[in-house]
């Protein structure tokens, strides 16, 4: 027999009170234990185009990718300033780190205070460690992204306190991916650098301006610090057809600059290394790795290596590559290359991967 038990009203919240909590521990036994805290504190990013999530959305350039199909594999297939059809380098690394699943731009004018926390992007497609080469392009040189790094620093110690401040920057992830552009878009095309260097002496002087900037950074209080070194860049699309030749192979001269700069600056790197005690300096490679899979298509289940997927996949690039005049390959995940210059996702998911597997056990240590 059920008999009805009549509560007072502050019993009503007693008993309301119970159940409540009852409910909040029963949810908190069946629900899936939280990821892993970060590795890192933050990630921060500078350089082109490869790590630029949308930087230069925000000034007048005409190095850009805000448009359609550009982010056609990004969430709600939105363009974000994304060379890539979807997600970047430096949002696979924040990813993959635990640090967040997409890294933004720092430009973005939909920024939040609590993203600077865990890190942004300054990079800017088009830019190189030659000022000649961000400044032909107009988008934001090196130096600038270090001023840029500069206000970053104020604004964390306003949101922070300068002691989280201090250990974002110490502790954070700084990654720094240039110099593609410094060959492709500055030594070869054009005589501002050729008629005064060769290809090794513009090694030397491409090695001496990165030399600089990463000193600036340790003296901004950077303390970790890795460093890309230059892909294939005479094997990417776009090189093949206006260096390659008639049967488009990979641009030969191109690659030897790039391997020449990637063996100084690895040298450099340790110099340094040796001399700012306590700076973690890494040289990361990506040369081999994606000249491999540029060379052995199959072995990554890719099927297309020399053309972009991008319109004719010879020279669609930014605003070659748009969606008046450029159609869209049937399966981006086929080919190695999105447009005419810049991987795809899946690709560059690879890279990191690689890149995560060598580097990890040092920025952890």
């Amino acid at each position: 027999m059920f008999f009805p038990i009549k509560l007072r009203v502050p019993q009503v919240y007693l008993l309301l009170f119970f159940l409540l909590i009852v409910h909040f521990d029963a949810l908190t036994l069946t629900q899936k234990p939280e990821k892993s805290s970060a590795l890192v504190p933050a990630i921060i990013v500078f350089g082109d185009s490869i790590v630029d999530p949308g930087n230069n959305n925000v000034i007048n350039t005409l190095v850009k990718c805000d448009f359609p199909p550009y982010g056609i594999d990004f969430v709600d297939q939105m363009p974000t300033g994304r060379f890539c059809d979807g997600r970047i380098p430096s949002d696979l690394i924040a990813s993959k780190l635990g640090v967040k699943e997409l890294l933004p731009a720092y430009l973005d004018p939909n920024l939040e205070s609590q993203d600077l926390l865990t890190g942004v992007s300054f990079a800017s497609g088009g830019a190189g460690y030659d000022p000649i080469t961000s400044e032909t392009a107009h988008v934001i040189s090196m130096d600038d992204q270090l001023e840029l790094y500069k206000e970053y620093q104020e604004k964390l110690r306003a949101i922070g306190g300068d002691a989280r401040a201090e250990n974002i920057i110490s502790k954070g992830l700084h990654v720094i991916c240039v110099g593609s552009d410094d060959i492709a878009n500055t030594y070869f095309p054009t005589l501002f650098r050729k008629l005064q260097y060769d290809i090794p002496s513009y090694a030397d002087l491409v090695v001496t301006y990165a030399s600089r900037f990463f000193q600036e950074l340790i003296k901004l209080g950077a303390r970790k610090i890795g460093i890309v070194g230059i892909p294939p860049i005479g094997c990417v699309p776009s090189q093949r057809t206006l260096a390659g030749g008639l049967f488009r192979e990979c641009a030969p001269f191109h690659n030897q600059l790039a391997e020449l700069v990637n063996s100084k600056l690895n040298q450099e790197i340790q110099r340094l290394g040796s001399i700012y005690q306590g700076t973690l300096l890494v040289y990361i490679n990506i040369y081999d790795t994606l000249l491999d899979i540029i060379q052995n298509p199959n072995k990554y289940d890719f099927e297309v290596a020399t053309n972009g997927c991008c319109g004719t996949g010879l020279l669609e690039v930014s605003i070659l590559c748009n969606s008046v005049t450029s159609f869209v390959c049937a399966n981006v995940s086929d080919h190695v290359f999105w447009d005419s210059y810049h991987p795809t996702e899946r690709a560059y998911q690879i890279l990191v991967d690689v890149v995560i597997d060598d580097v990890l056990p040092l920025i952890i240590s």
